[in-house]
């Protein structure tokens, strides 16, 4: 149902400047993401959560964007997620290392985490993925250059 969600909102999105991926493409991890095209500062715009609890804070906020900054490596990149609930904002930074085109957060207690950033007919978006097989939990979060898709 969650990956459904997902390649219908990605089939949805259209955006004059990029060309038309195939609906079976949407669900496949890129191949490798370029990591200049990450960089910068990304609005989240949609997300979907698996595990109720999380849901509900995910609901919860008013805003949320991320920004990846290069350090100069072609596997690594600092991602700073930021968060506003309640007239307040909660950030937290992280180091994700890419093997090919799943990707780790250094130093999480996550062992079990599988995370990759999946293929978008928007030009301007990124679909990031992570998966808890063992707790039976996937999230996916839809980022925009912009704060909508359209």
């Amino acid at each position: 149902c969650l990956i459904v969600f997902a390649v219908a909102l990605l089939c949805s999105v259209s955006v004059s400047r990029s060309s038309p991926v195939a609906c079976e493409d949407l669900v496949r991890p890129l191949d490798r993401q370029d990591l200049g095209h990450l960089e910068g500062q990304w609005a989240l715009v949609a997300g979907s959560l698996s595990h109720l609890p999380n849901l509900e804070r995910f609901k919860q906020r008013d805003s949320a964007a991320v920004n990846f900054s290069r350090n100069h490596s072609d596997s690594n990149i600092s991602y700073t997620r930021g968060i506003r609930v309640e007239n307040g904002c909660m950030y937290a930074t992280f180091n994700i290392s890419f093997q090919g085109s799943s990707f780790t957060f250094d130093g999480t207690a996550q062992s079990n985490l599988s995370a990759h950033f999946v293929r978008t007919s928007c030009g301007d978006c990124t679909l990031m993925r992570m998966d808890l097989p063992l707790e039976k939990r996937t999230h996916l979060y839809l980022f925009s250059r912009r704060r909508e898709v359209g």
